[in-house]
């Protein structure tokens, strides 16, 4: 499944982008506030890969290597997790970009997409997105999505250091999808800067 948009492509993740994945993913920022996540060695990145993949042949994860259209690049990940066939419930997540395109369309493009398969296709009632509550960039790019704040969920997930994370969840209902597409999609029409 290929989930095309304006500015990236969304395609399966695969070990033949570890190259690309393994160069958009090496400044150690990204990783700051991710559950998990590769540090300053290839083979980090090479792990996380396969820990995804062993996720997606379970059923429990869907993963994306995100492409930036112009050159079919690898410059980031993202996926569904903890899909919920009976409530018509996913979460959107272990979602990152190369620093560089950060606040450009990239995220606003890539989380569209996303979204719209969901609702659109997959017919979810409810798309939730969680971040740690100490991620402050994060938590801004969520709402600027349009997707509501719930509340936070304290202590709940020990990060392999040993540190107990609070996360904030937010979260979009297919009643609310169609002002979130709107909104997303006035956002990726206005004018960006030629970087992106």
């Amino acid at each position: 499944m290929v989930l095309p948009g304006r500015y990236v492509d969304l395609v399966p993740l695969d070990r033949d982008q570890l190259p690309g994945l393994i160069d958009a993913g090496r400044d150690p920022e990204i990783w700051t506030f991710m559950f998990s996540g590769p540090g300053d060695a290839p083979e980090s990145m090479v792990a996380l890969v396969d820990e995804l993949l062993r996720r997606e042949s379970a059923g429990t994860d869907l993963p994306f290597t995100v492409l930036r259209k112009t050159d079919r690049v690898p410059v980031g990940m993202t996926r569904y997790l903890n899909i919920d066939g009976p409530h018509d419930s996913v979460e959107v997540g272990g979602s990152w970009l190369t620093p560089s395109l950060w606040r450009t369309p990239f995220n606003t493009d890539a989380k569209r997409r996303m979204l719209g398969h969901a609702f659109e296709v997959a017919r979810a009632h409810r798309v939730q997105i969680k971040t740690d509550e100490r991620n402050l960039r994060s938590q801004r790019a969520i709402e600027r999505l349009g997707a509501v704040r719930e509340g936070v969920l304290r202590g709940h997930m020990r990060t392999p250091p040993g540190f107990y994370r609070s996360s904030v969840f937010y979260s979009v209902l297919e009643p609310e999808w169609p002002a979130v597409r709107a909104r997303l999609d006035a956002e990726l029409e206005r004018p960006w800067p030629p970087s992106a």
